[in-house]
C-alpha cells in the first residue's frame, strides 16, 4: 500500500507560488527566506517532509516547522519569522524614565566637569546612583543598554544642535520698516521704467565682510590634466598673512557696487566709506542705507560726522539676528563662491588688487538685487 501523507496540502494560489519562486532562486533575499521558498515549493508539489529535507540538506524538524507555519498562517508570511514574545523586561518602565531624565539634566548640574553625556559616564552614574534612587534593577547597567533606552525615546544627550532665540523684541517693527524701503525701491524702479518724475534718492544695502583671509601657497597649483586627474592639486601647507575686511554697499536701483577694501572695519573705516558715498551721490540726492547694528555704526565717531552733513544720511537699521533682511548679504554669499573661496595671494596687497578687480568688474555690467519676500503686505 503506497504511503499516505498525513499532513493536509499547500495550496498555492498564481500570486503566491510566483513569488516563492521569485524568492526561491534570489541572489538578494536572506538565507532563510531562500531555503524556506524552497521548502514551500516542493512541499506544494507532492514532496514529502523526509524528501524535502533530503534534498535540501536540512532536517525534518525545520521543514516540518515551516511546512506548519505555511499551513497556519500563509505561505507568504511563513518566509520569515513570527514575532516573539521574547523575555519579559528586566528593567521596569520606572527605571526607564528616570534614565531619560537623567539624561535631559547637564552632566554639570550633577557635578561633573563634563558638558555632555557619553553612555558610559551616564551609565556609570545610574550604577552609581540607581539604587539609592529606588531602582535596583539599574544596579547593572550596561552603556549598551543605555543606548537603547535613549534611542526607544529618540534622546541624544551627546549631539549639540545649534537654534537662534529671538531676542529682538521689535523684530516685527523693524523688519517692516527694511521691507517698506525695499517697497520704495521697487516704486521707483517702475517710475523710472515709466519715465515718470522721481525723487533722487540713493538707496544702498551696505555690510561688513571681515575675516577674509590672505593665505600663500608654500608649493605651486598643479592644473588638471586629462586621464590623469581630472581637478587642480595644491599643496596642504599654506602661510597665512593675516585678514582683509571688506566694507560694501550695493545701490539698490541700479546695481552699482561702492566698496574699500580695509584691514580693519572700524568707526574710522566706515567713516571713509560714508566719504566715498558722499562724493557718489552729490547733494540734494538723499542717501538711505540699510545696515546692521554693529557699533561702528552707531559709534560716538560716526554720529560725530554724521553731524556734519545733516539731511544727508538715512540709516534704516535691521533687526538683531535678521541679517537675512539685508540683500547685500546675497551679494556676499554670491562672492564668497565665485571669488574668495579658494583664493590664493602671495601678500595681502595682492589680495586686495584682486579683489578690487572683480569688484571692478561687477560695475561694468552691474545686476539689480531685487527683494521679494513680503513687498506684497507693503503698501505706501
Amino acid at each position: 500500500m503506497p504511503f499516505a501523507r498525513r499532513k493536509p496540502p499547500l495550496s498555492l494560489d498564481l500570486e503566491t507560488r510566483v513569488q516563492l519562486e521569485t524568492t526561491s532562486v534570489s541572489r538578494t533575499a536572506p538565507a532563510a527566506q531562500v531555503e524556506r521558498a524552497r521548502m514551500l515549493l516542493a512541499y506544494a508539489d507532492g514532496a514529502s517532509v523526509a524528501r524535502i529535507a533530503t534534498q535540501l540538506h536540512t532536517n525534518r524538524v525545520r521543514v516540518n516547522d515551516t511546512v506548519n507555519r505555511a499551513l497556519q498562517v500563509g505561505a507568504r508570511t511563513a518566509l520569515s519569522d513570527l514575532p516573539r514574545a521574547g523575555r519579559p523586561r528586566r528593567i521596569p518602565e520606572e527605571a526607564r524614565t528616570w534614565v531619560t531624565a537623567l539624561a535631559g539634566q547637564k552632566p554639570q548640574e550633577l557635578g561633573y566637569a563634563e558638558e555632555r553625556w557619553t553612555t558610559a559616564r551616564l551609565a556609570q552614574h545610574v550604577r552609581q546612583h540607581g539604587v539609592a534612587a529606588g531602582h535596583p534593577a539599574l544596579a547593572q547597567l550596561g552603556r549598551g543598554t543605555v543606548s537603547k533606552i535613549l534611542a526607544a525615546h529618540a534622546l541624544r544627550p551627546h549631539k549639540i544642535e545649534y537654534y537662534l532665540e529671538r531676542r529682538d523684541p521689535d523684530f516685527q517693527v523693524k523688519m517692516a520698516q527694511v521691507l517698506h524701503v525695499y517697497k520704495q525701491v521697487e516704486v521707483r524702479q517702475a517710475q523710472v521704467a515709466a519715465g515718470e518724475p522721481a525723487p533722487w534718492v540713493a538707496v544702498l544695502s551696505y555690510d561688513e565682510k571681515p575675516g577674509i583671509q590672505g593665505i600663500q601657497n608654500r608649493a605651486p597649483d598643479l592644473p588638471p590634466v586629462p586621464d590623469q586627474h581630472p581637478t587642480v592639486q595644491r599643496d596642504h601647507e599654506y602661510v597665512r598673512h593675516g585678514t582683509l575686511s571688506l566694507l560694501c554697499g550695493i545701490d539698490l536701483l541700479n546695481g552699482q557696487i561702492l566698496a574699500q577694501v580695509q584691514p580693519r572695519h572700524r568707526s574710522r573705516e566706515f567713516i571713509a566709506w560714508l566719504h566715498q558715498v558722499e562724493a557718489a551721490y552729490p547733494p540734494p540726492c538723499k542717501i538711505r542705507l540699510i545696515l546692521d547694528n554693529h557699533s561702528a555704526h552707531i559709534s560716538k565717531e560716526t554720529r560725530s560726522y554724521l553731524a556734519t552733513v545733516p539731511n544727508r544720511f538715512e540709516f534704516t537699521f535691521t533687526p538683531t539676528h535678521g541679517s537675512w533682511l539685508n540683500l547685500v548679504e546675497v551679494f556676499f554669499s554670491k562672492l564668497a563662491r565665485t571669488l574668495l573661496r579658494g583664493i590664493r595671494a602671495d601678500s595681502p596687497e595682492e589680495l586686495k588688487t584682486r579683489i578690487v578687480q572683480h569688484l571692478e568688474a561687477l560695475n561694468r555690467e552691474p545686476v539689480v538685487f531685487r527683494w521679494k519676500y513680503g513687498l506684497d503686505e507693503i503698501t505706501l
